[in-house]
């Protein structure tokens, strides 16, 4: 399938707008641009009750946003890891896509503004999303929340912490109700088809992807460490089930195919689903596409089978 039709003149106006490259320019520079994505997100759903929060991570107070759909007691969570590449983005881009996903899923949902790299490099941001999920589970009666039905989810870098954070569960014996990574970035690798074939002219680039590792992991000491590159885990066996999205024309699809792979291999269950005619971030941008409703409701239905 070709690109969408909206994709393609989202693109040719971001191509317009000649804003520069991550690389290219100061990160504040880099990360005030970022605020334009609020017009891409579309319409903030009403909520039962929408709440604004600060939790204790391992090195800093950590703003969490809790969407509830119903004030009723013992429901499931899912904590949610928002993409940018470690380096990028805030929780206002989600509040769209997030009421949504509460709404239509009857599940809260916890969003956490995780520190980020450069400055904090791995672990700070792995640390900070696996203390979330720890004072989750150890607040689930405060909260009104199910601690045995909590979903770890994300997009992109996102996803990357969705997935390590699982991988973190499962060797501490915590069991999660599932795993949600949205065009998850889970390995170093460069050399994948996807990454060849789209490395340019989709939005994301494989240059910026490199960068954007760079900026993370600061060096190749931490490649063969699963919490931050979650493909070099020694096993996939036991991890939680996973409801996996991705994107036709994404550099990041063979991540997304080699870890549905991964997971099937090792018996875990997997729902995969790849939206035809879309690019890396379309799920956050129901503003451009219908797409990403569509993509957002169907996660939201494929949570009941787990």
């Amino acid at each position: 399938m070709p690109l969408a039709p909206e994709i393609q003149a989202f693109l040719a106006a971001s191509a317009a707008a000649d804003l520069p490259q991550v690389w290219e320019a100061p990160l504040e520079i880099i990360r005030r641009n970022t605020a334009s994505r609020l017009a891409l997100a579309g319409a903030v759903e009403p909520l039962a009750e929408l709440q604004n929060r600060f939790i204790p991570g391992p090195t800093a107070d950590l703003p969490i946003r809790i969407y509830r759909p119903t004030l009723r007691a013992n429901q499931s969570v899912i904590i949610y890891f928002h993409g940018g590449g470690w380096v990028l983005n805030f929780l206002d881009i989600y509040d769209a896509s997030l009421s949504r996903l509460a709404n239509q899923s009857g599940v809260t949902v916890i969003s956490v503004n995780y520190q980020k790299a450069p400055e904090h490099p791995f672990p700070t941001p792995f640390d900070d999303c696996y203390a979330t999920l720890l004072w989750v589970a150890n607040n689930a009666e405060v909260l009104s929340i199910n601690r045995n039905r909590i979903f770890v989810a994300g997009d992109s870098a996102g996803a990357n912490l969705a997935a390590a954070v699982a991988i973190k569960a499962r060797d501490n014996e915590i069991t999660l109700a599932g795993q949600l990574p949205i065009y998850p970035c889970i390995d170093r690798d460069f050399t994948t088809d996807s990454y060849k074939k789209l490395a340019t002219g989709y939005g994301l680039s494989t240059t910026a992807m490199k960068w954007f590792w760079e900026q993370y992991l600061q060096g190749d000491a931490h490649d063969a460490n699963p919490y931050a590159v979650p493909m070099s885990a020694h096993s996939f066996s036991k991890l939680a089930p996973a409801v996996i999205i991705t994107a036709e024309f994404d550099p990041l699809l063979s991540d997304s195919e080699k870890y549905a792979a991964a997971l099937s291999s090792a018996d875990v269950p997997v729902y995969y689903q790849k939206f035809d005619g879309m690019i890396h971030g379309f799920f956050t941008n129901m503003a451009i596409t219908p797409v990403a409703t569509l993509a957002i409701d169907w996660l939201a239905e494929k949570l009941l089978d787990l």
